[in-house]
């Protein structure tokens, strides 16, 4: 007897991120911005009295605090989680059965429609436009026609850079029953976020992540916010001691610096829009290669013919992004590593 794979299971591959050793990476959209050498002390005094034999606060009550002050809402709005990608996945275990039906947007993060996959739902690809935005008319008009019991997108979107308003993200919400999962992972870097209305609304979860603004990729952290009905589902169906010790310390320690990750925000939208200044002037010259999307995330979205080519290129010069089918994401870096990337961009084309 052998045993056999389910359907399900049996073309998975693992995620295979770009290896080696690179002087530049610019194509997992971190932050740049290191803490301070005083910053670092506090974190390693907070990491030295963690108890390495017991386990971790099951509930990450602290963190859940930090975050809640630093974003000035209720703490028991708040479950925190090993990264967002773990709580999209306790979500939808939680929140779906099989055959439900999962509308995602796209493009969008491509680990919605995994995790719907692995929970044996049909997911559902609502096509953006050109300029990838969304007739949120239509969109509402679907989920009710197939009675969709969950919508899933991040806003602003990664990969595309473009976002949302709020009073169109409203409308949705108001007008569907199903379960809007609200990725807002890059709104630190906008405006439009509903973090603040999410007890207005009995069908709707946010999530957000430390790795990309406040510059906490390494500990793996994110979290969900919703009503309180939701939330204790969630916390119910995670598993226990999800946040390990460490995670949790580091963030403690860090996420009370307010002003610190006020100034890094700044510092990344500056860098932003820099290296976003300096693309559209290259794009003016070659308007039929390139084309540069006004971002509202911390990386820069560009479709061009040229994408595999520039990405190779760029790569054997010791620079990553992230080459995405006729697209290129490139991560707003320093100063000095955004002037390497456009030194070598100019390079391709033969700017002088």
């Amino acid at each position: 007897m052998a045993f056999e794979l389910n359907e399900k299971v049996k073309n998975l591959k693992p995620y295979d991120p770009i290896c080696g050793d690179f002087e530049i990476r610019l194509d997992a959209n971190e932050s740049f911005i290191q803490p301070s050498d005083k910053m670092m002390e506090d974190v390693m005094n907070a990491v030295s009295n963690v108890a390495l034999n017991r386990y971790p606060d099951s509930t990450a009550y602290d963190v859940c605090e930090q975050f809640a002050k630093l974003y000035d809402i209720p703490s028991n709005l708040v479950v925190a989680g090993n990264g967002s990608d773990e709580i999209i996945s306790v979500i939808m275990t939680a929140f779906l059965q099989k055959g439900d039906k999962v509308i995602t947007l796209t493009p969008d993060f491509s680990m919605y429609n995994f995790y719907t996959s692995l929970v044996e739902c049909e997911c559902i690809e609502f096509a953006k436009d050109d300029d990838f935005n969304v007739d949120f008319d239509k969109l509402i008009l679907e989920i009710n026609n197939i009675n969709a019991r969950m919508v899933i997108f991040s806003n602003p979107c990664n990969p595309t850079s473009v976002g949302f308003l709020a009073k169109d993200v409203k409308k949705l919400i108001e007008n569907t029953n199903a379960l809007i999962v609200l990725d807002e992972a890059y709104m630190d870097f906008w405006n439009q976020s509903l973090l603040c209305d999410v007890q207005n609304y009995d069908n709707l979860i946010i999530l957000r992540t430390c790795s990309k603004a406040i510059g906490l990729a390494s500990i793996r952290l994110g979290f969900a916010v919703a009503n309180t009905k939701l939330i204790n589902v969630i916390k119910s169906a995670k598993s226990p001691y999800n946040v390990n010790s460490l995670t949790q310390a580091v963030a403690c320690s860090l996420l009370s610096q307010r002003e610190y990750i006020e100034q890094s925000i700044e510092a990344i939208k500056n860098s932003l829009d820099a290296l976003y200044f300096e693309l559209k002037k290259i794009e003016k010259k070659f308007p039929k290669n390139l084309k540069i999307y006004k971002s509202n995330t911390n990386f820069v979205f560009i479709k061009t013919q040229d994408a595999k080519q520039i990405f190779e290129f760029l790569k054997t010069n010791g620079i990553i992004v992230r080459n995405m089918n006729g697209y290129l994401r490139i991560t707003a870096g320093s100063q000095d590593e955004n002037q390497k990337l456009l030194n070598q961009i100019k390079k391709f084309y033969k700017v002088g």
